[in-house]
């Protein structure tokens, strides 16, 4: 953090034997080692929840993003579904219209009767609907 020095700390060390005496030394370095350890502790505390702090904001980003590309398949979905669904509607018409028109060309008119046509053994057609020559 700070460059200093073996030195330089031999040198603070002199200075405060000299200024605060050999009797209240060992208390005072003490009493600075407990709020040097709380200065890091709460230095590390505030680290900590900076990061966590940026680290919730950048899953918020993230969520948003995610809910707007979300949302953005979502319409582009219900549009193709639409235009699916009106397309179904299109062709449903014309095949009805092409249905209903079809049975509007159809002759009302009965239609003559067919008489039912089979093959011999010989596999000529005979007709025996009408007598022939033989019968």
């Amino acid at each position: 953090m700070f460059d200093i020095g073996f030195s330089e700390l031999m040198l603070i060390a002199v200075v405060a034997l000299v200024v605060i005496g050999p009797e209240r030394l060992p208390r005072v370095a003490r009493t600075a080692g407990h709020l040097l350890g709380r200065l890091q502790r709460y230095v590390s505390t505030v680290k900590s929840d900076i990061s966590r702090e940026m680290q919730l904001d950048e899953l918020r980003r993230l969520q948003s993003e995610i809910q707007e590309s979300a949302r953005s398949v979502e319409n582009s979905l219900s549009s193709e579904m639409q235009a699916a669904k009106q397309a179904l509607t299109v062709t449903a018409e014309a095949v009805s219209s092409d249905l209903q028109r079809a049975q509007a060309d159809v002759p009302t008119a009965p239609s003559p009767a067919v008489a039912p046509v089979l093959a011999d053994p010989d596999g000529a057609a005979v007709d025996r609907g009408k007598p022939g020559p033989s019968a």
